[in-house]
């Protein structure tokens, strides 16, 4: 096999709300790196780990506070990069010698800093190429505590209001610090940093999904060998990537199930069987269970029952299917990397939940099957490259994310399949118009929701007494936090009046503005 490494950089994580946003800034600039919370990242790890640069995250402790975390003191003798940022700033400060005061978070009287605030340079510096060129340089800060003595070897390149220290430096021995957050887009030419620290690390950038892809080929094949794998395909851009890098890479070893639990969106079973079953030659055996679901969840309303009703229901299925699969012993699941992240809590401890994309939670277990799990290093976009790689077609790339439990938490209140076929639909009409007005990639997420209520209309010179539906479309990076997309008033009413006009069952359409938080982006 052949033996691919690529440079390393190491995050290590102090609990900052923010850290994996450092980590996706350094993918946009083609480096590979890891997160890792602190507890983890022993000496031993670090030479094992043979990370190319380090950079410290930021975290909600106080520095000033005894037993509080730091980096592994071998760090600082292995003549790599360092970059420390807010909090990392401040143990690098204090575990070289400088001093750290409390501010108005440790009870200390010292000097805190929240929100924008405005750099200044006080000297030249490599980090700091392409910066201050027009001025002081607006950044976001969070900090109570504050650097009051910097170590040896380091001198202030930029201050602020109330940060005197606000980018500290040992420029013969590379090590960075900085008390603003670089990595959130409130501190406007951050990824500038990123892209300068990269360089004196001397990164080539070699982190590509070309690359990616026939490691993970080869990857693949040696944990399969010859044995069979299943993979659950819901149509999903994860699952659709896992499966077209399984099939690349082991050809009729895979079978993928695809279970249609009658939750779809209009002609979806169809448009999935049809691409990876007719045009990919991949072996899918399509598993026709909606009236087994349907009769399930028949007049079910609370949100958390159908939630486990589908989950409990899914499950049996796979299970049912994947019995039928001679000598399988690999499940395919197209876990990604926040997935991994999520999954180890700050204190370096399994997590309340891990998430699980494809509906399967427990089956490895309960069928006695080893995971496959080739996506579990990249971030969703990086998921959207490979696929371009694979050759997958942009409508399935870029499709928008659809929850396993489908239509079920669309339709608030009482499932019946009146409804649901009312709402598919809309639905249709709804992401017709987003398409046709040339929105669909601006947008994170968009789908209607069918209303549990009915609402009295006029249609010619009859009296209606229909359902009211709302439409739904968000922005968002990773889905975390959303806003609503501010559609032209021409265009809602454009597309009410085609709903109303072209959806048999509906006589009235809202839009939702929620945004997240306080709302959800689904509405159960």
């Amino acid at each position: 096999m052949t033996q691919y490494t690529h440079d390393r950089l190491l995050i290590i994580d102090f609990g900052s709300q923010v850290t994996q946003l450092i980590a996706r800034r350094l993918r946009e600039l083609n480096v590979y790196c890891e997160i890792h919370p602190y507890q983890n990242v022993t000496d031993a790890f670090l030479a094992d780990l043979a990370p190319k640069a380090v950079i410290l995250s930021g975290g909600p402790d106080s520095v000033t506070r005894e037993g509080s975390p730091r980096a592994p003191e071998s760090l600082w003798s292995m003549g790599i990069p360092v970059l420390g940022i807010c909090y990392g700033q401040q143990t690098m400060m204090t575990q070289l010698g400088g001093e750290v005061r409390g501010g108005k978070i440790s009870g200390g009287g010292g000097t805190a800093e929240f929100g924008r605030a405005k750099v200044s340079k006080s000297a030249n510096l490599d980090l700091l190429d392409g910066w201050f060129s027009q001025g002081d340089e607006v950044v976001w800060m969070s900090h109570g505590d504050h650097v009051a003595k910097i170590a040896p070897g380091f001198e202030v390149y930029g201050t602020s209001p109330n940060a005197p220290y606000a980018i500290l430096a040992d420029a013969s021995r590379h090590f960075y610090g900085v008390q603003f957050h670089p990595e959130v887009h409130h501190t406007p030419r951050g990824a500038k940093l990123y892209e300068n620290f990269v360089r004196i690390a001397g990164f080539t950038g070699d982190w590509t999904m070309d690359a990616y892809k026939d490691i993970a080929i080869e990857k693949i094949r040696a944990q399969v060998g010859d044995k069979q794998v299943i993979c659950g395909l819901s149509g999903g851009v994860d699952s659709s990537v896992t499966a077209a890098l399984l099939h690349e890479a082991i050809g009729d070893q895979l079978t993928c199930v695809f279970v249609d639990h009658g939750l779809l969106r209009k002609d979806e079973a169809e448009d999935v069987v049809a691409m990876f079953r007719d045009n990919m030659n991949l072996k899918v055996i399509y598993a026709d269970e909606k009236e087994l679901f349907l009769g399930e969840l028949e007049g079910q309303s609370d949100p958390e029952t159908k939630r486990k009703i589908i989950g409990s229901l899914f499950i049996d299925v796979f299970q049912k299917y994947a019995n039928q699969i001679e000598g399988a012993e690999f499940l395919a699941q197209g876990t990604l990397y926040p997935d991994v992240i999520e999954s180890v809590s700050f204190s370096g401890g399994p997590s309340v939940t891990i998430k699980s994309h494809h509906n399967v939670g427990g089956l490895p277990e309960k069928m006695g099957l080893k995971l496959v799990e080739p996506l579990r290093e990249l971030f969703k976009d990086e998921v959207r490259a490979l696929g371009r790689e694979l050759g997958l077609p942009a409508s399935f790339i870029g499709r928008h994310p659809f929850p396993g439990p489908g239509l079920a938490i669309r339709c608030p209140g009482e499932i019946t399949r009146a409804k649901l076929d009312i709402l598919r639909e809309a639905d249709a009409v709804y992401i017709d118009q987003i398409r046709k007005h040339g929105l669909y990639d601006e947008i994170w997420q968009a789908f209607v929701a069918i209303l549990p209520v009915r609402t009295v209309g006029v249609m010619g010179d009859g009296r209606t007494y229909d359902f009211a539906c709302a439409l739904r479309a968000v922005t968002s990076v990773d889905g975390m936090t959303a806003d609503y997309y501010p559609f032209s008033h021409e265009f809602l009413g454009e597309t009410a009046t085609r709903i109303i006009n072209e959806v048999p069952g509906i006589n009235r359409v809202t839009y939702d503005i929620t945004s997240k938080p306080p709302g959800t982006i689904e509405w159960e």
